[in-house]
């Protein structure tokens, strides 16, 4: 027997959903509606639209982890309510982050890890900038009590990602950015000790670095630094930027030290929703002991139902991040780690090996020895018809991002191509990869890119 729709309305559920009105005619997109749509049907439609999107596993270019367990769906479900700052009406989640900065301050070799402070954010840029700030205050504090001006305090870099930028300028700080020359890409101690000066509150190494993928040298810094107090009597601290590696170091590269058994490393920042496995959202800042973060800087919050120390540029965030960090440091422990970096880190240097196979590229990192990945530029005696961002172009034709870019000063005129591995990327998927790679590199031969097959990547041509 048919079912017959007596006074059918337009926005009645029990019709098909993509024959109502909101389904027939443009949605609003730039002004609110007058009239409400049913949900199910926005819902729809909107997914609709978020298929555009790119594949998340076939994206190579990115840090942030882009596989997450079921279970910890289900944990960001139960907490897309809990408001960070509100430590009174979610006590057990405070606790939660609280037990996460003293699992890290012990990964990290503190030395006070039971009683040391840190807290979450909501990515390692703020968790960054908190450490910088504490530099500052602690360098003012101490120009102050010796008398001396405290009006042109500079931090020294390496070639950093935007970030520390958005630091010295939001906090008026002279930022020295050692620049990449070609044969140094990195920052090295001979480097430091040209820049630094009584105004220097601070050193930032970069422990995973965004361009190449490879570790500064912390503990060459570190001891570069303690020779020049001998010799200057200036103590200047660092503050190791871990972002990435601050997840992968202390399970597959242990004998490296670059955290918190080098005394002068003050503070350190990772991103939990890196290669900390976790969901978009979250960084951690942790400081080597209590004294090393200024007391001026934490704020008391009464007005949310308790005293509460807060020390963050944000104020409401999430919690559940914070909780489905907790759920991976527990559920993987040490060990599970190990097995996931190392994972990784094979895939990275399988891709390293049958890219300088192919014979055109001349590889910039193997993955043998820091962040999970490999880098490559083109050989510079040949011409293969193509240049690096015509072959992610194409790739990205079978859905694959893989990153290239040009090198910062002083090396503008180096392209290369970067890919990152993270956890939820397998072996097989590396022979795609690098099968489609080689399918690319075929049609470039049979079809050259006749406005490119004589630029070098050096004149930096590339697509919008």
């Amino acid at each position: 027997m048919p079912l017959h729709l007596v006074d059918f309305d337009n926005n009645d559920s029990t019709f098909d959903e993509y024959a109502q009105a909101a389904s027939v005619k443009p949605i609003p997109k730039y002004k609110m509606g007058d009239e409400p749509i049913e949900h199910s049907v926005v819902k729809d439609l909107i997914l609709d639209e978020l298929l555009l999107d790119g594949n998340a596993k076939q994206n190579l270019a990115t840090f942030c982890q882009t596989d997450v367990d079921p279970e910890i769906h289900a944990i960001m479900d139960k907490c897309i309510d809990k408001n960070m700052i509100d430590k009174d009406e979610y006590p057990q989640t405070a606790e939660i982050e609280n037990r996460c900065v003293h699992i890290l301050a012990d990964l990290w070799n503190s030395p006070e890890s039971r009683t040391t402070i840190g807290c979450s954010t909501t990515g390692s840029s703020e968790a960054a900038m908190l450490g910088g700030l504490a530099l500052k205050w602690n360098w003012r504090k101490k120009r102050e009590k010796d008398g001396k001006p405290t009006d042109k305090p500079n931090i020294i870099t390496g070639p950093v990602q935007i970030c520390w930028h958005k630091f010295a300028r939001y906090f008026d700080v002279e930022i020295r950015e050692i620049p990449m020359e070609h044969d140094r890409l990195l920052m090295t101690p001979e480097e430091v000790i040209k820049r630094i000066d009584e105004n220097t509150i601070g050193v930032v190494p970069t422990f995973g670095v965004t361009f190449t993928l490879e570790y500064e040298d912390v503990k060459g810094i570190s001891d570069a630094l303690d020779k020049y107090e001998k010799e200057t009597g200036l103590d200047i601290p660092i503050h190791v930027d871990a972002a990435s590696g601050g997840f992968i170091a202390p399970f597959i590269q242990p004998k490296i030290k670059w955290d918190f058994r080098l005394p002068r490393v003050k503070s350190i920042n990772a991103s939990g929703h890196k290669f900390g496995l976790s969901p978009l959202g979250v960084g951690w800042v942790v400081w080597r002991e209590k004294s090393d973060l200024p007391e001026e800087l934490i704020f008391n919050v009464n007005y949310l139902g308790g005293n509460m120390p807060t020390f963050a540029l944000n104020f409401s965030r999430p919690g559940g991040q914070i909780v489905a960090q907790y759920y991976n440091l527990i559920r993987h422990g040490r060990e599970g780690y190990k097995k996931i970096q190392q994972a990784c880190l094979d895939h990275g240097i399988f891709i390293a090996e049958e890219v300088e196979k192919l014979g055109l590229f001349d590889l910039l990192y193997d993955g043998k020895s820091a962040l999970p990945g490999a880098a490559w530029m083109l050989k510079k005696d040949i011409d293969p018809g193509f240049n690096l961002y015509d072959l992610s172009d194409r790739m990205r034709m079978r859905g694959w991002q893989i990153a290239s870019y040009s090198l910062p000063a002083n090396c503008q005129d180096m392209v290369i191509q970067r890919v990152l591995i993270r956890h939820g990327f397998s072996h097989d998927m590396a022979q795609l990869m690098i099968d489609d790679l080689k399918r690319c590199i075929d049609y470039f031969i049979q079809h050259p890119v006749v406005n490119n097959s004589t630029k070098k990547d050096s004149e930096g041509f590339h697509h919008s």
